[in-house]
């Protein structure tokens, strides 16, 4: 697994040790960044069920200002440390060990706005519509920004997502991706 494109491209990230985070392959996460952008003129991300940060890391590479990686697994949140050295600009990240739910809280209390959110929770734990809800109700996608969200195909999304414009979805093996901005965005 490596930085894909942009200021740290090539720099391989080491892997979460055992079974139970599964990491983006990198083919994906280069269609995903595609689907985004690819590159970005500054500004803010999450990276919500960081893993190993490679999202967080491949957004900042691409252009993002900052990112808040956020973990709840001390073994994720070691490699994501590890990870965010290899970066030679620890500055440009923070790293949150704790559960997703308990940052969207934190954030909403902070009226904590984002540029570019990513999720990418685990396949048998997703509760990607719901999260979505809070994050509208609390404003935390800045405006014009977007959200990327990797689920497994047994999500059902609606048609349409009330507060959000769905932008592109697209199928990868076992893996789908979901690009939304706010409603009032296009």
């Amino acid at each position: 697994m490596r930085v894909i494109s942009g200021e740290f491209r090539g720099r391989r990230l080491a892997m979460v040790p055992g079974t139970t985070t599964r990491p983006t392959a990198d083919k994906v996460k280069e269609s995903m960044f595609n689907m985004l952008g690819p590159y970005f003129d500054g500004g803010e991300a999450v990276d919500f069920y960081a893993g190993t940060g490679g999202l967080g890391i491949e957004a900042v590479s691409r252009g993002m200002d900052h990112a808040v990686l956020v973990d709840s697994a001390f073994a994720a949140i070691k490699t994501i440390k590890a990870n965010v050295e290899l970066t030679k600009a620890p500055e440009r990240f923070t790293v949150k060990k704790m559960p997703v739910q308990r940052a969207l809280d934190e954030f909403a209390a902070e009226g904590k706005q984002f540029d570019l959110i990513m999720m990418d929770p685990p396949y048998a734990k997703q509760h990607a519509l719901a999260q979505l809800d809070q994050i509208r109700d609390a404003h935390m996608l800045a405006p014009g920004g977007k959200i990327m969200i990797e689920t497994g195909q047994d999500v059902d999304y609606p048609e349409t997502i009330p507060g959000y414009t769905i932008l592109r979805e697209q199928t990868y093996g076992v893996a789908q991706v979901i690009i939304l901005t706010g409603a009032d965005a296009k």
